[in-house]
């Protein structure tokens, strides 16, 4: 088996930072050692940080490469090894590519509501078995609540589609993420150029499918997450009643909760709270919802996404580094505790018999700059 030394680094270890090497053997962690020394033949690192891989649950990156524009859909399969090799290039070892299930079949402004996940997931799975991913590729299937098509889409997928997560997701116009329908009108007018009468058609069109699809929408994505094995996820949750109601259903991920008291609840429920990174770099939520930096000083935030910018991923983790003068628990935010809310105990710490899933960066002022990744051992 391959063994690689890598020495001379700053370990972001569980609960410290020290200076230290990391022996890799058959694609885990053999061993951790302590001091600066470069052994013979050893990688010197030159003292620049040695981390977990990062582990992303929740990202648009590979939809945005394949619709670099309203319009246009670009070949999937390099879509695919694009997506793949920019998550590898930003020190992310894991993801979990989101794709929407439920369509809306030629009614939406776009063809962006058209259906495409079991399609996109067969062309992943198909590449994957043919070796050239460079980092570790699963599902999360984003139900889209306000719908048509959620059951039959959902319907398309078995236990042997690795799918990890399903999250339920109700964009109805006037609650939850866009409860202020001026911040919807300008995200949707902008992208489609829809003029105030489209888009007051386009609202009332959502709101009629909620009312005639969502409870059965909901209770049925619930009952497949169960029967998959995927870990359930609620979105966008604003109120106490509705993370009681998450709670209820066995959530055990919030994403992106939009009030601090929303946050405040799902940790009483012991409900993992996952923000944007982009939101904490820009200093809010291009929505009008609640900081990250507002969570993450109150002790409730748990789990960093790049949600559109993969590079924002470890930025992120670095801006919490400084806003909680601890580096360990903020790489935890997207390193350990990703891991563990998405069941992979295999992964997300620099700790022997762990997956060897690693990078390696320095630091430009403030700014992250990645130098190098590994996946189970294997520089990438």
């Amino acid at each position: 088996m391959t063994r690689t030394i890598l020495a001379n680094a700053r370990l972001i270890l569980p609960d410290a930072v020290m200076p230290g090497a990391v022996i890799l053997q058959g694609g885990t962690i053999a061993a951790i050692t302590p001091g600066q020394g470069v052994p013979p033949g050893a990688i010197d690192l030159a003292g620049d940080f040695l981390a977990s891989g990062m582990v992303e649950l929740h990202t648009d990156n590979l939809e945005r490469h394949m619709r670099p524009r309203p319009g246009v859909d670009w070949p999937h399969a390099g879509a695919i090894l694009a997506h793949d090799a920019e998550l590898a290039a930003c020190g992310i070892t894991t993801v979990f590519d989101a794709m929407r299930v439920g369509s809306i079949p030629n009614e939406a402004p776009d063809a962006d509501y058209d259906k495409y996940a079991r399609a996109l997931a067969h062309e992943l799975a198909e590449i994957r078995a043919r070796g050239v991913l460079r980092i570790s590729h699963l599902l999360h299937l984003r139900a889209e609540i306000c719908s048509e098509t959620l059951l039959a889409e959902l319907d398309e997928f078995g236990p042997g589609d690795r799918v990890g997560i399903i999250s339920l997701m109700d964009h109805t116009p006037g609650q939850r993420q866009f409860r202020d329908i001026s911040k919807l009108a300008q995200y949707v007018q902008g992208k489609y150029k829809l003029g105030d009468a489209e888009f007051a058609a386009h609202v009332a069109r959502l709101k009629a499918l909620r009312a005639r699809h969502g409870d059965a929408h909901e209770a049925a994505a619930v009952q497949i997450a169960h029967r998959l094995g995927a870990v359930l996820a609620s979105h966008d949750d604003t109120t106490p009643e509705h993370v009681a109601t998450s709670a209820g259903r066995g959530v055990r991920l919030a994403e992106f909760p939009t009030t601090p008291e929303a946050a405040a609840a799902c940790h009483a429920h012991g409900i993992m709270v996952m923000m944007g990174a982009p939101n904490l770099i820009r200093g809010g939520s291009h929505s009008g919802n609640v900081p990250a930096a507002e969570l993450a000083r109150a002790g409730h935030l748990d789990i960093l996404s790049s949600d559109y910018v993969p590079s924002a991923l470890l930025a992120g983790a670095l801006i919490l580094a400084r806003i909680w003068d601890d580096l360990p628990r903020a790489m935890a935010t997207v390193t350990a505790n990703p891991a563990a809310a998405s069941g992979l105990s295999d992964r997300g710490r620099l700790e022997p018999g762990l997956r060897a899933d690693l990078i390696r960066f320095a630091m430009m002022d403030d700014i992250p700059v990645m130098r190098e990744t590994w996946v189970r051992g294997r520089r990438v």
